[in-house]
């Protein structure tokens, strides 16, 4: 069984072919360019010492610069043999020749050739192609005119026919329908789909089929996951523990942005500063969360101003990169290489970001500041409470004036109780987390034949090295605030290793309520001054008995009113029994209420005179009754709020100085203070105020006169739809990038998306509509020869679709694919002990048993130090920088994924059931439908024998072999097909197995 399904796949798997690079048939024929020709072999070989870096420049000779190399003699403009540098690049002596041994850079016979011709030529320099203005160039006239559907095509064909290249014919339709889903949905076009398109017989039929696919909600989630890939969106912070962070509301800000084709130039701006436009939505400060996707630390040990700086290169290289197609972050420690970007551009750019409320070391699993993102049924009840709200409280009102004339006799029945005091303790945990909220972190129960018990059966052990706690979340037990409320907790501190502190600290909606005891190690709301957060409520307790650790509502802030429905128990080192938690309500009359009723009427302060009506009115029951009315709604509504998911954004705080470190040293405060700028070279701001902000900053990005944003950006999308850009460095349009095969193209491309309004899907229409994307991707064996890279865009790419792509066909050919949008990441199955390693705290990964393991690639947990390992196996990106391009490989591995990964064991099993109930009734019949239904089209004669010959083996083997069928069948979560022979069905899961392997079904043509 095994061996036949190994040369079955032997059999049907094409392997990926990898070609040598060639030049094109060019060199000879037509005039040096330097941006072309020239610059790429200067900035691979000598930029390094003689490129725009000025303080290391060697023999101060800079070669990017013309009037530097001529100047200096270096190069004779005309006469190659009276210039220098041709003179050093060909001499055989190792002192003299250029590039220096020790470099380990040499240059071919080819690109000696090349310098050599263009000084000859008259060594003319030309401006960085990417950094000069755009203008929209005049389409060629090609004599292929026909051919053009566009002026994509006229600068296309006029290449073609400069370089004497015969182009590809058109592809056939089913490839067009596939190729166009998988680019524009990334999941392919089902049979059906397959069939209307080609029944459509219409000139109009191609075009509806791209106005169909881009307003498919798929959309959005394809585009994103680039996106994503781009500005390292990940579901956890990447550093140490690398513990889980809330983000996926920016992800599905993300999609809707695409679906609702928002335009691009806003797209920019609601990202790098949605806090900062006058009124921000909730989606606009979701969005400015962009600014908090970068990998953040809680590690106890860590330095808060080091990781500042972490932080701060992070974002310029992500922003760089992302935005510009650029990497200003090489210019942190010095100036940049081979670009003109200076380290004070590094610095500059960065301070933009210097007004983020953020902090160097972050702790419990908080990244403040966050907002609640509410779901449509969650806002929807919300509205319900505040409704009720504003009811009970128009109510409240209507008492308060209908008692205020019995005030003056509740006061003298009030003053002949002044002496009397009782006090009502209610325990809220005792031998069991049983309030109805949340249990997280830390909890350890122990008896007394393990540790020390003040009360009951059972205290709370706790002991670390460092920070540790426990925590109960939206208990619905709650603790409702009066002005008398005390909270108590009994500890016991093991006297041979007790903590540095230990801390309460109390939730109403807000953590910003604690009192601690001992050192000031417990970092949570720490300030110089002791405040509400940070009550120091005394020394360190007793070790080695149990004391009682009491603080009052009022002294951690929580005003009457408000309700307590989470408590923590956190100490810094050592260990720590926890014990019988409570609160007191006294019915004593506070102190400086007494006081006022002490005095006459006529001698209150205002003050007085207003808390003691709000304290009688507290005690009158109609008030009481509605209070507990209003604290009822207040509860659930807050219940609400704690449920939400939360996501990180970005807020405006007075922003701190920005210094060039030299070296980048973070430890170096000698380097001068710089204010918000753009890299000089490219110009300055015009802003009327003081200081440049994030919104500048955005703006000057979508400005028609900015060179990088949308050339960045269409030779992305170009990228996307033929499998490498018109540049094929798209994260790099600087100096070590490549030169745009079609620079022309390039440039009219950029105009177009900024004159269209920055309008994504236009330009995604404009490139699928061209002649040249709808071409076949099968070359000619001269174009194999000539053009292995497909520089020429003679014919189109083919290559394997990403790895969340990969999953997504498998469970949509299944029939499995849930395609619910948005909400919080999910957990598909994964090895067990994958996570063994993860510590701080240690996990165990819990796979989803519902619907949800059957969404899409894009919504699965996005771990950065163990990413998911079929993505991985794949080459998702970690997401811990900005990724342009994903790798692709061609590795056993994913052979070996594809195979055995339950989820696509699952996938086959559930559409061999599919093959048996819907693909007819002989094994033909069944093998020639569930080959369409996965590829779109029949299989070859040998194809489909070989399946059959699959199929009929497998029956036999499995009938023999019972158990492994029933075993293969149950494969998953998903309900098995109990109707059908268990026997057959996985002998049909071989097939299906085999059909997800092959190469054509991950892979777009």
């Amino acid at each position: 069984m095994t061996s036949h399904l190994s040369s079955t796949l032997a059999l049907l798997l094409f392997p990926f072919v990898s070609c040598g690079l060639s030049q094109l048939a060019c060199a000879d024929e037509r005039p040096i360019r330097f941006n072309r020709d020239i610059r790429p072999i200067l900035s691979d070989k000598c930029f390094a010492c003689h490129g725009p870096d000025a303080e290391s420049v060697a023999g101060d000779l800079r070669l990017d610069l013309s009037e530097s190399a001529v100047d200096n003699g270096a190069i004779t403009p005309g006469v190659p043999g009276d210039s220098p540098l041709i003179d050093r690049i060909d001499s055989s002596d190792e002192n003299t020749v250029m590039p220096p041994p020790h470099s380990h850079k040499t240059l071919t016979s080819v690109e000696k050739d090349l310098l050599t011709r263009w000084i000859e030529e008259g060594a003319q320099y030309e401006p960085h192609w990417a950094y000069t203005s755009l203008r929209r160039p005049t389409p060629p006239s090609p004599l292929d005119s026909d051919w053009c559907r566009n002026d994509i095509d006229c600068f296309v064909a006029a290449r073609l026919e400069s370089e004497g290249a015969a182009r590809v014919a058109r592809a056939d339709r089913v490839t067009l329908i596939r190729r166009l889903s998988l680019d524009l949905t990334g999941i392919a076009p089902t049979p059906a789909e397959v069939d209307a398109f080609l029944d459509d017989h219409s000139e109009h039929a191609y075009r509806e089929l791209v106005d169909r696919l881009l307003e498919s909600p798929r959309f959005g989630e394809r585009m994103a996951m680039y996106w994503l890939d781009l500005v390292r969106y990940a579901d956890t912070v990447g550093y140490h523990g690398d513990q889980d962070v809330s983000q996926s509301p920016y992800r599905d800000y993300v999609i809707d942005a695409f679906n609702a084709n928002m335009p691009f130039d806003q797209f920019v701006r609601e990202q790098l500063a949605g806090d900062l436009l006058p009124g921000a939505t909730p989606a606009q400060q979701i969005a400015s969360g962009y600014n908090r996707l970068n990998q953040t630390t809680e590690e106890g040990g860590a330095q808060a101003k080091e990781y500042l700086a972490i932080y701060f290169a992070d974002r310029v290289r992500n922003v760089s990169q992302v935005f510009m197609g650029a990497t200003v972050g090489c210019a942190q420690c010095h100036d940049h290489k081979y670009d003109p970007y200076t380290a004070k551009d590094f610095y500059s750019l960065g301070a933009f970001f210097a007004d983020l409320d953020e902090r160097g070391v972050y702790g419990a699993r908080q990244r403040p500041p966050t907002i609640p993102v509410f779901t449509a049924d969650q806002q929807a009840h919300l509205d319900q409470h505040d409704q009720r709200l504003a009811q009970l409280n128009s109510e409240r009102l209507s008492r308060q004036q209908q008692l205020a004339a019995a005030q003056p006799i509740w006061e003298n029945q009030a003053r002949a109780q002044l002496d009397q005091t009782r006090d009502k303790t209610t325990v809220w945990i005792e031998d069991s987390q049983d309030t109805g909220g949340q249990s997280s972190e830390s909890w350890e129960f122990i008896g007394h034949d393990q540790g020390p018990v003040y009360s009951g059966t059972h205290a709370r052990r706790q002991s670390s090295s460092g920070l540790v706690q426990h925590v109960v979340l939206g208990a619905k037990t709650t603790i409702p605030i009066t002005e008398t409320t005390r909270f108590y907790t009994w500890v016991y501190l093991d006297p041979g290793n007790p903590p540095q502190a230990v801390m309460l600290q109390f939730h109403d909606g807000s953590w910003d309520h604690r009192a601690v005891w001992g050192s000031d190690a417990i970092k949570y709301g720490k300030r110089a001054e002791s405040w509400a957060g940070y009550h120091r409520a005394g020394d360190l307790p007793q070790t080695g008995q149990w004391v009682r650790l009491e603080v009052r509502a009022a002294d951690v802030g929580l005003k009457p009113g408000s309700t307590v429905a989470g408590q923590a128990w956190t100490q810094f080192g050592g260990l720590t029994y926890w014990d019988h938690t409570a609160w007191i309500e006294s019915d004593s009359m506070p102190e400086d209420i007494a006081q006022a009723l002490s005095q006459p009427v006529d001698g209150r302060s205002m003050e007085q005179a207003q808390m003691l009506t709000a304290y009688y009115l507290a005690q009158s029951q109609p008030i009481i009754d509605i209070d507990q009315q209003i604290a009822a709604e207040q509860t659930a509504r807050q219940t609400i709020v704690n449920t939400a998911t939360t996501v990180m954004v970005s807020k405006a705080v007075t922003p701190r100085p920005i210094r060039v470190l030299p070296r980048g040293n973070w430890m170096d405060d000698s380097g001068e203070i710089v204010e918000p700028a753009i890299p000089e070279f490219l110009g300055s701001l015009e802003i009327d105020s003081p200081r440049a902000t994030r919104l500048d900053l955005a703006n000057w990005l979508c400005r028609q006169d900015n060179p990088l944003t949308s050339r960045t950006f269409v030779n992305r999308i170009w990228y996307l739809m033929f499998g490498r850009g018109i540049s094929t460095s798209v994260d790099d349009l600087g100096g070590q990038g490549t030169y745009p095969s079609h620079p022309d193209l390039l440039d009219w491309l950029a105009v177009e998306f900024v004159e269209s309004g920055w309008d994504v899907k236009h330009l995604i229409r404009t490139i699928v509509s061209s002649s040249a994307y709808q071409q076949s991707s099968r070359p000619t064996e001269s174009l194999r020869a000539s053009d292995p890279y497909n520089e020429l865009f003679a014919r189109q790419g083919r290559f394997r679709i990403d790895a969340e792509m990969v999953r997504d066909n498998a469970l949509a050919v299944s029939g499995l694919l849930v395609e619910h949008r948005g909400g919080p990441s999910v957990k598909p199955y994964q090895p067990e002990g994958y996570y063994d390693h993860l510590n701080f705290p240690k996990r165990t990964y819990v796979a989803e048993t519902s619907s949800n393991q059957f969404r899409r690639g894009l919504y699965t947990h996005w771990q950065r130090t163990f990413l998911h390992p079929m993505l991985k196996a794949f080459d998702a990106p970690s997401r811990e920088e900005c990724t342009a391009a994903r790798s692709r490989s061609n590795t056993p591995l994913q052979a070996l994924t594809l195979l055995n990964d339950p989820t696509f064991v699952e996938a086959a099993r559930v559409f061999a059931a599919r093959i048996m109930r819907e693909g007819g009734k002989t094994t033909a019949e069944r093998i020639q439908w569930a080959y369409r239904e996965a590829l779109s089209h029949k299989p070859a004669p040998e194809i489909a024998e070989e399946l059959e010959k699959l199929s009929i083996e497998h029956i036999h083997s499995y009938t023999e072999q019972h158990v492994d069928a029933e075993d293969l069948v149950a494969t998953g979560v998903s309900p098995p097909a109990e109707d059908l022979d268990a026997a057959e069905l996985a002998a049909w899961t071989s097939v299906a197995r085999v059909i997800l392997n092959l190469h054509e079904t991950i892979t777009r043509y």
